[in-house]
């Protein structure tokens, strides 16, 4: 979380401190018509930076990964950023909109214009002006086309697979909001700093809008595979699936995560991976927890020889840090990275000393069995923790059961909020800040 904070941070200061440089919110004389012209400007240059950043996060730079702690971040920062482009844009409209509404009521008066100048202006300068009523009208447009996808994209009732889809138009709208920034930006911004971080922003964001709509995100990360096997636990609502890869799969690391598309028309659903990775292997397993309505529907959907496509790996949960003991936390399905890395110590052990976590609502004596087979073989003590015993998870109980707590590191995956409540407890406890790694498996 720390890497994405400070890229935020970042982000907005830097656009902020550059847009100083070249102009004021405090213009002189001071009246509602000069604010607001120096005001539309701003709010466009931070609604514009945090659109092309979001749009480069979307295209998923592998790049990128190990500066922002792993994909599963960047979808984060990427969500923040859609955001404060969605609060920023709309106050951008209502300022350039919503006054020539209050002008035409009546609630405010335009002032009038002095006698222009002869200006002398470049060609670029005067093809610009040219088009500001187009540029203007397509704006205006194509913001209420994008806050509707951004709304929707937030609103996690709606389905994964219409989400997908609306969200992909969003880069269409970002190529139109290009063309508004670009005529509509004060032509003078662009022989500035301001200007050139812009340039770049809107450069880069457009790149990677192009590929989005063509199709191309993660193109070389895919391979093609076919469905071995699979097997449905009831009680979890839990499907374990095993695919054969053809070449081309580079390998991954416990914890890591892929994107797999069973169906065109479903598009590609991101799942933690659930098994260790051998040269020597062409498979990989998937742990997937009936969530959705696909998710839900998987049990009728694979069939044995299906054909299916995987791209990844993603991720940084992979449990490299400097301490001789680890405290893993899996919640419910945040078990899977945990399963994993248990097959991989099994033949490769590493020394340390590992408690393994795992509090679940749902119960079945078949998937704990398998667990706890996979705990004994990596040499981990193990801790179920079961609803209908009555037993919960919290930080008093890690305190409780692993001696010298607080020189361990502790690796959690599951619901985003029980997380961070046992991270600030063991925190304010004495535990280092960067010795707790959350997965945040959340693509929206």
């Amino acid at each position: 979380m720390k890497a994405i904070k400070i890229s935020f941070t970042v982000i907005v200061i830097l656009l902020t401190l550059l847009w100083l440089l070249a102009d004021s919110l405090l213009p002189e004389p001071l009246t509602y018509f000069s604010f607001r012209h120096v005001f539309v400007q701003y709010s466009g240059v931070i609604t514009m930076g945090a659109m092309s950043v979001a749009m480069l996060l979307a295209a998923r730079p592998r790049w990128l990964e190990k500066h922002l702690d792993g994909l599963d971040k960047m979808y984060r920062l990427h969500k923040w950023l859609g955001i404060t482009a969605l609060v920023m844009g709309t106050a951008h409209w209502w300022f350039a909109k919503g006054t020539k509404w209050m002008v035409g009521w009546g609630w405010l008066e335009k002032p009038q214009r002095g006698p222009r100048g002869e200006e002398t202006l470049t060609t670029v300068e005067a093809f610009f002006r040219s088009q500001r009523g187009l540029a203007e009208t397509i704006g205006e447009w194509t913001f209420y086309a994008a806050a509707v996808l951004l709304i929707i994209a937030l609103v996690k009732a709606v389905p994964y697979r219409f989400f997908a889809k609306t969200h992909k138009i969003m880069a269409a709208a970002f190529l139109l909001l290009v063309w508004h920034s670009l005529i509509l930006l004060e032509y003078a911004y662009w022989k500035q700093p301001v200007g050139w971080i812009m340039a770049l922003l809107l450069a880069a964001g457009s790149v990677s809008a192009v590929i989005i709509l063509l199709g191309q995100t993660g193109r070389k990360s895919k391979v093609q595979g076919t469905v071995e096997c699979f097997h449905w636990y009831p009680e979890l609502q839990v499907m374990e699936t095993a695919i054969k890869l053809s070449k081309g799969w580079h390998g991954h690391k416990a914890g890591q995560f892929a994107f797999v598309t069973s169906s065109k028309k479903e598009g590609a659903h991101p799942y933690t991976i659930a098994s260790a990775w051998h040269d020597d292997s062409e498979h990989i397993t998937f742990i997937t927890k009936a969530l959705g309505d696909h998710t839900r529907r998987l049990p009728d959907i694979l069939h044995e020889g299906m054909a299916v496509q995987v791209e990844g790996p993603y991720g940084c949960f992979t449990f490299d840090d400097d301490c001789r003991q680890q405290i893993w936390v899996g919640a419910g399905i945040g078990i899977t990275p945990f399963i994993a890395r248990m097959k991989h110590l099994a033949k490769a052990p590493d020394g340390r000393t590992i408690h393994l976590f795992h509090p679940t609502g749902q119960y079945e004596q078949a998937a704990i069995d398998k667990l706890t087979a996979d705990a004994q073989a990596a040499g981990i003590s193990l801790h179920i923790l079961a609803s209908k015993d009555g037993r919960r998870l919290s930080a008093d109980m890690i305190r409780e059961e692993v001696p010298g707590w607080q020189e361990s590191s502790v690796w959690f995956c599951g619901p985003s909020a029980f997380g961070a409540s046992l991270r600030n407890e063991l925190q304010a406890q004495g535990l280092p800040a960067d010795h707790f790694h959350q997965e945040l498996f959340e693509m929206r």
